[in-house]
């Protein structure tokens, strides 16, 4: 497809003459798939959940992602061997991003907590790391090396005892060898190949070939996150994700050109990214435009990247920055580029953001590989209430309680008249037997 001479069709929002319902609408969204496909996906995960392997292969075989030899475990020899179907280029390149996600995970890891509130009671609050973790990584006729990186490296920091992978074959059966490799500089040696939703029940019901897991965590298509939702409450999940998206605010004192491969960077995953940029005058945005559509024919995707600008992208404009920063807060998008004359200040006013890039030498791009924070983020307006994936989600917290006799004497009259009120009386009992009610009447 040339676009040389093709205009864009792009919507626009002025945030100067809009209703205020039309701005609002404007920036709700929802990370969940449509109701059609989290009923068949519930109904694969429950197949697979009662029939186990035969359920999970008929459904790999249906929709893809099958081995070709039948066994959904991937031969610890394909693993090791697959480096040497890698460039030493890139098997640098996964090294030195191991290398940073690491660096940037460590200091996530949580430490414990002592709380005395009063003297003779102790609370402790202690982090454990997960037990088993399943990392589901895309794949098929795509492949996501990194995805595999930000799943397993920050689960490693934790501690988590038994970490597998789950990614689908592509269509000759067999996984790319750079996710191999990914995992085999990681240890890791428990690979399945299976995707979609069939993927999610086998981790989390378990099935005769895969072991149940304790929490799901990974990105994946509208099925995948359609059968997290389904799972959840049989197992952890980390949370739904919907397409990949980015906002972009330009006050104009970037070069126009990099702006608008920022753009474009987030665009090119797929027809339904939602891309918005958000720029203080006409004249800013005019010129990003124009410089993406100068700069679309040298990109392979640009076919991709048209149709997720002119489907789910808008410009808005904003009269001022305070404006423009207020409109992408509220937007709340995975991921936020900031090109505005006090960039890292401004991003100081956008807490609804999954990972936040500032200023013109730090590209979205430099996020999803090299910088070591993690690119698994919420979407769909879920950065209000979920940051990105980090060590914390890979162990669960537990309060351990300690109280002396005179404590629970001074305790006493709280507790039981709490209880009494709620007619819990077996709970204010328990606190009368041991004190003994000769020694203390614990309800006066």
């Amino acid at each position: 497809m040339t676009l040389a001479n093709k205009q864009l069709a792009i919507e626009r929002l002025d945030l100067a003459t809009a209703d205020p319902e039309t701005i609002e609408v404007s920036t709700t969204r929802s990370a969940l798939p449509d109701r059609d496909i989290r009923e068949k996906a519930s109904r694969i995960v429950t197949d697979v959940a009662d029939r186990g392997d035969a359920a999970l292969a008929e459904y790999s075989t249906r929709f893809g992602g099958a081995p070709a030899d039948g066994a959904f475990r991937v031969q610890r020899e394909a693993i090791e061997g697959a480096a040497s179907e890698v460039t030493e280029e890139l098997r640098d390149a996964l090294k030195s991003a191991i290398r940073n996600v690491r660096a940037c995970h460590q200091p996530q890891r949580p430490s414990a907590t002592t709380t005395v509130p009063e003297a003779g009671v102790t609370v402790e609050r202690i982090w454990s790391p997960l037990r088993r973790v399943g990392v589901y990584v895309p794949g098929g006729r795509a492949v996501y090396p990194s995805s595999l990186i930000m799943g397993v490296v920050p689960a490693l920091v934790a501690g988590v005892t038994e970490i597998c992978v789950a990614t689908p074959a592509r269509p000759d059966g067999t996984i790319d060898p750079l996710v191999l490799t990914a995992a085999s500089l990681l240890g890791i040696t428990e690979i399945y190949a299976m995707g979609g939703a069939q993927a999610i029940a086998a981790l989390a019901y378990g099935t005769e070939s895969v072991e149940r897991v304790d929490k799901i965590v990974g990105p994946g298509g509208p099925w995948v996150t359609a059968a997290k939702l389904a799972v959840y409450g049989e197992c952890g999940v980390d949370l739904p994700a919907g397409p990949s998206e980015a906002a972009i605010v330009t006050d104009g004192s970037v070069d126009p050109a990099i702006t608008a491969s920022d753009v474009m960077c987030q665009a090119e995953h797929g027809e339904e990214s939602a891309v918005i940029l958000v720029a203080t005058s006409e004249r800013a945005a005019d010129a990003v435009i124009a410089e993406i559509e100068r700069q679309l024919p040298t990109l392979e995707r640009a076919d991709v990247i048209t149709k997720a600008l002119e489907n789910h992208g808008c410009v808005v404009i904003a009269d001022t920055t305070p404006d423009a920063l207020a409109y992408a807060n509220a937007w709340a998008p995975e991921h936020l580029t900031i090109h505005t004359a006090n960039a890292r200040a401004d991003a100081d006013s956008v807490p609804n953001a999954g990972s936040v890039f500032i200023g013109e030498w730090t590209p979205e791009a430099a996020g999803d590989y090299a910088t070591g924070a993690n690119h698994i983020l919420p979407t769909g307006g879920l950065a209000r209430s979920y940051g990105p994936l980090s060590v914390e989600d890979f162990g669960s917290w537990r309060q351990v309680q300690t109280v002396t006799r005179e404590s629970l004497s001074g305790l006493a009259h709280t507790i039981t008249s709490l209880a009494n009120a709620e007619g819990l009386t077996a709970h204010a009992n328990s606190v009368t037997v041991r004190l003994g009610t000769s020694r203390l009447d614990a309800t006066q």
